[in-house]
């Protein structure tokens, strides 16, 4: 017999370890949870760079599991719920190690998705499925989730903390002068495919030097590839048009410098997401994945749109005929996007972020 959903639940737990941008289209939900429930006790399981971006989120509870301490890790967090039993457990990572280590968590209802949406046959490890909700975007998928349990006031909040110590290494950075936030690469990962072209990059700086006096800070992690990268850029760029803080930065500090940005560009990757949380202006890259699915959210319309070309060349298929979130797995996939393009998003972007009332007013910061 399936478990009944709890009417008013004491102690809410959430099950989303990864990846950044996953875990910043998350938070409206959690907000949408506190407004129904202001009383209830929400408990986050994270991963630990997730957790560094998002500690301090009001009235979350977070237990940090590192994916890299394995089986071993998960006994131990298991130990340390012990005595721990919630109302509801919201698994929302379609991923076999968030299920396994779901097996060791006291719960009274697991809630997944719906099997079309449960990758890695997550809907053996819940008892309770959402609704199908085909062709949903990212935060639409987790918005679900709060649906299933009768929340009604959908509201977009974010409020992502950021500290003093994060503004003025931002400070230091970025100086006084207006910019743009660039993160060229997204994560390093076998078969990512989401990274751009340096030439591509280069333009668009130079069209936001010359045509608006804006500099644009690079940023991204310390990888050997993602300081390559910038180095590459900043080689094609005007002298005083680059900041570049590759590897230089704490996730905070990145989050300190998109909050002032004028506008973020990056591909499919966690500071566009970001970005979409802030408020800020954000130009997402898309040809490996499908900007209808994980484009920065309040954004959508300013997203470069490759991916049905990419489709149409790589998987020689219509977008109609591939699944919602199939992945464009060719190394050539982003290089379907033109500069040309993309200087045409920034200029619209700017103009209607200088005309009009921008997204920040949805959420206060």
């Amino acid at each position: 017999m399936k478990p009944s959903l709890p009417v008013q639940p004491n102690h809410i737990a959430i099950l989303r370890l990864s990846a950044l941008g996953d875990v910043c289209n998350l938070v409206p939900t959690v907000r949408a949870l506190q407004r129904q429930w202001p009383d209830a006790r929400i408990t986050w399981i994270i991963g630990k760079g997730e957790h560094s971006l998002l500690a301090g989120l009001s009235g979350v509870e977070f237990i940090v599991y590192d994916k890299a301490t394995g089986i071993a890790g998960m006994r131990a967090l298991w130990r340390q719920l012990a005595d721990t039993r919630f109302d509801v457990l919201l698994h929302m990572q379609q991923a076999i190690r968030a299920s396994l280590l779901s097996l060791g968590l006291k719960a009274n209802v697991r809630v997944g998705y719906d099997k079309a949406r449960a990758k890695d046959a997550q809907h053996w490890f819940t008892q309770y499925q959402l609704a199908p909700h085909p062709n949903a975007h990212v935060l639409e998928s987790f918005m679900d989730f709060a649906r299933v349990l009768g929340v009604e006031d959908n509201r977009l909040e974010w409020g992502l903390p950021v500290t003093d110590t994060a503004r003025n290494e931002a400070q230091v950075i970025s100086g006084e002068a207006p910019y743009l936030v660039i993160n060229p690469c997204s994560n390093v990962r076998l078969r990512n495919f989401r990274n751009w072209s340096v030439e591509g990059y280069a333009s668009v700086i130079e069209h936001a030097w010359v045509q608006y006096g804006l500099k644009s800070v690079l940023t991204g992690g310390g990888s050997a590839l993602e300081r390559e990268i910038g180095d590459q850029i900043e080689a094609l760029c005007q002298p005083g048009s680059v900041i570049n803080a590759i590897g230089g930065t704490s996730l905070k500090g990145v989050l300190a410098l998109i909050d002032q940005a004028q506008a973020v560009i990056a591909p499919d990757t966690g500071p566009i997401h970001m970005a979409n949380a802030m408020g800020t202006p954000a130009l997402g890259l898309y040809a490996s994945t499908n900007p209808q699915r994980a484009a920065p959210y309040l954004w959508r319309e300013f997203a470069v749109n490759a991916y049905p070309e990419a489709v149409r060349t790589y998987l020689h298929k219509s977008v109609d005929e591939v699944s919602w979130g199939q992945r464009v797995r060719h190394p050539s996939a982003m290089m379907l996007i033109k500069a040309d393009d993309v200087i045409a998003k920034l200029d619209a972007l700017l103009a209607h972020t200088t005309s009009n009332a921008s997204p920040r007013s949805i959420d206060e910061n």
